[in-house]
């Protein structure tokens, strides 16, 4: 059984950066991936890290300004969130998937999910 428990979010200016962590517990999982849904909006996949070869995804709406990293003693994953903009308000989840669909994140795929952590981008 994995599970997931987000943190890292917190308030920022926009330009600013912030990072979320994804400690993950158990191993039977293909890749790690950031969700976030913003007030209103259905849930928007951001990025994705695989277990084994560390590749990489992200949606073009955070591509250059977003980086995922796995620190391989802990297997925690991390979202590094650089010049934020007021778009990128949301609650963002990291969820584990068997598999992954290549150029893109499907929410179905996706069997675990943490409780999600509140980012918020506001002047």
């Amino acid at each position: 059984q994995v599970q997931l428990v987000e943190s890292g979010g917190g308030v920022v200016h926009p330009g600013g950066s912030l990072r979320l962590s994804c400690a993950v517990s158990g191993s039977d999982y293909f890749a790690i991936g950031w969700f976030r849904q913003a007030p209103g909006k259905g849930r928007e996949g951001v990025s994705y890290i695989t277990q084994a070869e560390g590749l990489t995804y992200f949606a073009d709406s955070v591509k250059d300004r977003f980086t995922i990293s796995r620190d391989y003693a802990t297997s925690a994953v991390y979202l590094q969130m650089n010049s934020l903009k007021s778009e990128d308000t949301a609650v963002y989840y990291c969820a584990s998937t068997p598999w992954v669909t290549i150029a893109q994140m499907r929410e179905d795929e996706y069997t675990h999910w943490g409780q999600g952590t509140q980012v918020t981008v506001s002047s």
